[in-house]
């Protein structure tokens, strides 16, 4: 199936085979391709040979004066409050920009999954004229095709580094994982954990490189064993917490890398009778509804996802209307938001030994 979606986007020659033969950048491609003026005449001139030469076919510009275009949203999935947050700001931002909205989801809505070939056909067929997309990634057929078709589309949060030239939007996630961590120091943790969803996510990776970044200009000591992934999912978050409570010497807080996890190191941590904030501190990420609603309402990392969608909105309407913007990666600030979960560390609790299992609890010494 890839290679016939590989054949089949190999008909025409995309920007960047334009650009590369004529021996310039992709902007400045996009520039003479959209009767920009900020050209020289010589290099209009390369760039125009060489898009008769290759036979680069012009998208039709978005025209504003007709009936509303459509754009199309594909998210992950529908069921969730981040879904929620990325849907009232591309609400919100195309009511602006007087477009109309379709929404889909992945696959069984799972994170991860990619657009089937027929639901890129779609696109084409009702005439969208732009996509927002929040998946984990696309295919390097999918990208071919998108462009091939002279689709403009722009990624919101995207797990993986996207091929160079990719429009996308995300949070300051490297700084998000300083302000939590920094937070915790300042309140006198240094036994500092960090549960992170996917080992090869971009911003699990950026906000665990900013968790260790500030522990080092703290002069603490980072611990291997203190690093722990849950894949996003809130039971193995569950069952990470519990691997830490069980180290001879567990930590004092812990800084989950999502609001969902989150809810997983609550449940372990209640399971243990451990109290939150006496006994351990908990700093979130992402500023979910979720963050207000748990006892003790968590403190997080603001990341702001209805801006973040509207943004994206914005660059494709720029894109839309013949624009390519300065840079491919957008990024919008993150900020702690204290709420009643974190405290500074009670007294130090006594190294536990290494058992292999967890102590019992409320049984008499025998005599």
């Amino acid at each position: 199936m890839v290679r016939a979606e590989s054949a089949s986007v190999a008909a025409g020659p995309t920007l960047a085979v334009v650009a590369r033969e004529a021996g310039v950048s992709v902007p400045t491609a996009s520039k003479v391709v959209n009767g920009r003026e900020d050209v020289a005449p010589e290099t209009r001139r390369r760039v125009t040979e060489a898009l008769d030469r290759l036979g680069y076919v012009r998208r039709p510009r978005f025209d504003t004066s007709k009936a509303p275009a459509l754009v199309d949203l594909v998210l992950h999935s529908l069921d969730s409050s981040w879904s929620g947050a990325v849907l009232h700001g591309v609400e919100a931002a195309a009511y602006e920009a007087g477009l109309e909205v379709v929404v889909s989801a992945g696959p069984n809505g799972a994170r991860g999954a990619r657009p089937e070939r027929g639901r890129l056909d779609k696109l084409t067929a009702r005439g969208s004229s732009g996509v927002l997309f929040h998946l984990a990634e696309l295919s390097a057929a999918q990208y071919a095709w998108l462009d091939h078709h002279r689709i403009p589309y722009v990624l919101i949060d995207p797990a993986h580094e996207p091929p160079a030239g990719v429009v996308s939007v995300g949070a300051a996630n490297w700084q998000g994982g300083v302000s939590a961590t920094e937070h915790l120091l300042g309140l006198g943790h240094e036994r500092i954990a960090v549960i992170a969803g996917h080992r090869r996510a971009m911003a699990d990776g950026a906000r665990v490189a900013g968790y260790r970044s500030a522990l080092a200009a703290a002069g603490v000591r980072h611990r291997a064993e203190y690093v722990r992934h849950a894949g996003g999912d809130e039971t193995t978050a569950r069952l990470r917490t519990h691997e830490l409570l069980d180290l001879p010497e567990p930590p004092t807080a812990v800084f989950v890398c999502a609001d969902r996890m989150a809810l997983g190191v609550y449940a372990a941590l209640a399971e243990r009778g451990v109290r939150v904030p006496d006994e351990v501190s908990v700093v979130g990420f992402d500023d979910l509804p979720e963050a207000r609603w748990v006892a003790p309402a968590l403190t997080t990392v603001r990341q702001p996802l209805a801006e973040m969608a509207a943004t994206a909105l914005r660059l494709l309407v720029r894109m839309m209307h013949g624009e390519r913007p300065e840079g491919t990666r957008t990024e919008l600030s993150t900020r702690l938001v204290q709420r009643a979960s974190t405290a500074p560390p009670a007294r130090p609790r006594p190294a536990r030994p290494v058992t292999g299992e967890r102590p019992v609890t409320g049984e008499r010494p025998t005599a």
